[in-house]
């Protein structure tokens, strides 16, 4: 029997006239503290009027048992379902190099399947990178700027970003593998992913998907307002010394976590402990039932 192309899982509605894009995965489902990458995504849809580009199979990837469709109801009548959606928009973004966003529920099969039709309709789209976006509980204090990390598809890729990089095995995404597989076609691919104060991992923290845009922004060279989020940022950093400040216990706590953070000069170096960092990943995974 024939191997199935990767192309069935996906059908390209329009085929713009596009300059150096770079993909944004933005997929509901994984790693994701606070909400700080979903928060970060829907700033950016929301900033622009997307076209819908190209869309997925869901049929195939999706399990609609436990992403159910929503039955919209008039007067008892059945007007229509909502079915859940993994699709891909061009940003109307006035950048010099366009912007593509991967956005939907995180599939639940079929991933090496579905990592191959994602980097065959980059190879279609002549996508130049692939930028995933993530974020993590770390071990850091809301009282400092927030970190990002990356993931890299090569060596030299991340010798050339400024962020941190660790040493360390931990569960994957099927971003994980879209990143593994673009870099093996010959597509420059990075995962950045924010530390999320661990005491805030499971609450909105805006601080991180600000932090995210400033990252996709250094990275695309997009122009992105984040201007309401930088005013939330500001308001939720003022609330938490508001509550530490009313237990001593937190502020000792806090300080241990800024003493650890400022020892951290070099931006290129490793992450504090491999180990700690993956059993507070799965405290958090397990504690959002993923």
């Amino acid at each position: 029997m024939a191997e199935e192309s990767s192309s069935e899982l996906f059908e390209i509605i329009e085929t713009p006239l596009l300059a150096d894009p770079v993909l944004l995965l933005a997929m509901d489902g994984w790693i994701d503290a606070s909400g700080a990458a979903r928060v970060a995504r829907q700033h950016m849809l929301d900033g622009e009027h997307g076209r819908r580009i190209a869309r997925f199979d869901t049929d195939r990837l999706l399990d609609h048992r436990a992403r159910r469709p929503t039955l919209h109801l008039v007067e008892g009548v059945s007007r229509r379902l909502e079915w859940p959606t993994l699709e891909v928009f061009l940003l109307e973004s006035t950048t010099e190099q366009d912007v593509l966003v991967l956005h939907g529920p995180e599939p639940d099969h079929e991933w090496r399947a579905f990592s191959a039709a994602v980097v065959d309709l980059c190879r279609q789209l002549k996508v130049c990178m692939v930028v995933g976006m993530g974020a993590y509980p770390a071990a850091v204090p809301h009282t400092r700027p927030t970190r990002l990390s990356c993931t890299a598809g090569s060596p030299e890729l991340a010798e050339r970003l400024d962020f941190l990089t660790a040493t360390i095995e931990v569960p994957a995404g099927a971003q994980a593998a879209i990143e593994m597989d673009a870099g093996r076609a010959g597509i420059p691919a990075v995962g950045i992913w924010a530390q999320v104060p661990h005491y805030l991992s499971g609450s909105s923290y805006p601080p991180a998907a600000q932090a995210l845009l400033a990252g996709v922004a250094e990275l695309t060279g997009m122009d992105i307002d984040d201007g309401p989020l930088a005013e939330s940022s500001l308001a939720a950093r003022s609330r938490l010394d508001d509550l530490v400040a009313r237990n001593p216990e937190h502020v000792t706590m806090l300080e241990t976590l800024e003493a650890a953070y400022d020892d951290l000069h070099d931006i290129r170096g490793q992450l504090p402990d491999g180990e700690q960092l993956a059993a507070e990943l799965e405290r958090f995974l397990r504690g959002n039932g993923d």
